[in-house]
């Protein structure tokens, strides 16, 4: 039986409504928490995109339930050895309560500062070395690395939790998959891709915590809902690599045309049909996911959790 989450969307909400959120879902019952990492949101229709580690600090006072960045990437915009010191922290804060999830990430977030952004096979050449960097800190000894993409001198986190802070690695493709079997303490994904969970154990990953994610719109009125998601989250359903590789919102905006309402309407559970809520999360389950997380688009995040708490959740604990 996998263990259900709230995944919250720091690029549609400002920080006061994804604490209020959080505690929704704690109250509704949910387990756990994603969050996800952008400095930019998707488009302006979604229009916030708050740092992450200032959220997650108010978050570990705001309720008791274990939290994830869904993900982080540890690469480009900020140093590895940093993002290292921002994730002890946090485990700290929520006494061991924190994952780290971490990614080869997109352009849109990652080359703000100028910097180049490398093809894929660089970007997990470069995941795999900042792993290596944060996995060293977390040991709260003094670090040196001269390595081929990142130089650390000197460097030493005294604020660490008892235990290293545990790396859940995003992959979609297979030369992914194969470095989050080999280097992470888990495997993200946002499909319950069972072939793909398979060639996780089997590589290297054994037993360690799967975990995947996906959006829904609750509502009693199901056309309003699939407008929604329409006006918020289309990128969603744009093919290819467009989603790592265009540098603004402004790029996703130009692409709105390419997802129609229909297309929301097939892939995207809508409304308040209770049957589709459970047999979209129970395919998570049934491709041997062991951690689960559902994010609500839209306003009625009210009514989402009334929903779940109500209606979902028992159902799925069944």
């Amino acid at each position: 039986m996998p263990e259900y989450g709230y995944f919250l969307a720091a690029e549609e909400h400002d920080p006061a409504a994804l604490i209020e959120q959080a505690r929704m879902a704690e109250q509704a019952g949910f387990q756990a928490l994603w969050i996800s990492d952008h400095y930019h949101p998707w488009n302006d229709a979604q229009g916030q995109s708050a740092f992450v580690w200032s959220v997650i600090g108010a978050l570990s006072q705001a309720v008791s339930l274990p939290i994830e960045t869904a993900v982080t990437c540890p690469t480009v915009r900020i140093h590895p050895a940093v993002l290292a010191q921002a994730a002890a922290t946090s485990a700290v804060l929520t006494e061991g309560r924190f994952r780290l999830g971490v990614g080869s990430g997109e352009a849109l977030n990652e080359h703000i500062l100028g910097d180049p952004w490398p093809p894929a096979g660089v970007r997990l050449e470069m995941l795999e070395e900042a792993v290596e960097v944060m996995r060293r800190l977390f040991t709260g000894e003094e670090v040196s690395h001269h390595g081929k993409h990142y130089t650390v001198e000197n460097a030493r986190l005294y604020t660490v939790p008892d235990e290293p802070v545990p790396i859940d690695v995003s992959a979609f493709g297979p030369k992914a998959l194969s470095l989050a079997a080999r280097v992470g303490d888990g495997f993200i994904t946002m499909m319950p891709d069972e072939e793909a969970v398979r060639r996780f154990r089997e590589g290297g990953g054994g037993t360690k915590p799967v975990s995947g994610g996906t959006k829904v719109c609750y509502g009693t009125d199901r056309d309003e809902c699939v407008r929604t998601v329409h006006r918020l989250w289309y990128n969603e359903l744009l093919p290819g690599e467009m989603g790592q590789v265009l540098p603004s919102p402004r790029h996703f905006e130009q692409l709105h045309e390419l997802v129609t309402e229909d297309m929301v309407r097939e892939k995207v559970v809508c409304g308040d049909d209770v049957e589709q809520h459970v047999s979209t999360l129970r395919a998570f389950a049934d491709a041997g996911f062991d951690r689960v997380y559902v994010n609500q688009i839209g306003p009625d995040q009210r009514g989402f959790f009334d929903f779940y708490r109500t209606k979902v959740l028992p159902r799925l604990a069944g």
